[in-house]
């Protein structure tokens, strides 16, 4: 009872996101997923200009241009190398562009690209897999963090500890080993998802290193308790990008 009057709005406003998902989930429509998706990403495209110290809100306009193709190019996940392709063409013939306009188009497009492409290529079930594997991941560090952590792990997110996250990454692998049976074999469910578990450790890192660069406490603050978008999901935008890499390379 402690723990929720503690985090009462965090754990209300996950239990409503969390609801939500599996609205979405269950209906599993194409054009509602890259509605609900396009949504997530434009709202984490602002945020991640706000965190590369960028002002042209123009660039938005390109971002939902890049999900535009993404409903109708079957290989979603090849449009942000295209993506820099242009740029790179761009800078090289107008000198007054800088490359940090781009980063944008690299994260988080990345990595919302690669979930969409994955639920178009193996089906909600996918998604379903990540969410548990990278919820499990946050779950499973912070319960053995708080109970037996004592060693630092990283100078740029100093509350983790190297136990929290060892134990963040068996809970998840354990916990998301038992979903992906539903794609996969036992073998390859079990390396899938150790390697997404450790990889969205390091998705959360990479978005504490670019607050702290930015001098920010959080990435925005739509979600009460939880700060921005770019903070619920961190850890997706890298582990998608995994997940998906292995599905195609082991099955």
């Amino acid at each position: 009872m402690g723990i929720f009057q503690d985090h009462q709005e965090r754990i209300t406003t996950g239990l409503v996101l969390v609801g939500a998902l599996l609205v979405i989930g269950l209906i599993d429509n194409f054009f509602l997923m890259w509605l609900v998706l396009g949504a997530v990403y434009i709202l984490a495209f602002k945020e991640a200009l706000n965190l590369f110290k960028i002002e042209d809100e123009s660039l938005v306009l390109y971002a939902i241009g890049v999900w535009l193709l993404a409903g109708v190019y079957p290989y979603g996940d090849d449009l942000f190398v295209l993506a820099g392709v242009a740029y790179a063409s761009a800078v090289a013939f107008n000198k007054e562009l800088e490359w940090k306009s781009f980063f944008p188009f690299i994260y988080p497009t990345a990595g919302m690209l690669f979930i969409f492409t994955m639920y178009q290529e193996y089906g909600v079930l996918s998604l379903l897999w990540l969410l548990v594997i990278v919820a499990m991941t946050d779950v499973g560090a912070y319960a053995v963090g708080k109970s037996i952590g004592k060693t630092p792990f990283s100078e740029t997110s100093p509350n983790k500890t190297m136990e929290g996250v060892v134990g963040g990454i068996a809970v998840a692998t354990l916990s998301g080993m038992f979903i992906g049976l539903s794609i996969v074999d036992l073998g390859v469910s079990f390396i899938i998802s150790f390697m997404v578990a450790t990889s969205s450790i390091f998705g959360d890192l990479f978005e504490s290193s670019l607050k702290r660069a930015a001098d920010v406490k959080d990435s925005g603050d739509l979600l009460p308790g939880h700060g921005g978008v770019l903070d619920r999901i961190d850890g997706y935008l890298f582990g998608a990008i995994v997940m998906l890499v292995l599905l195609r390379g082991l099955v």
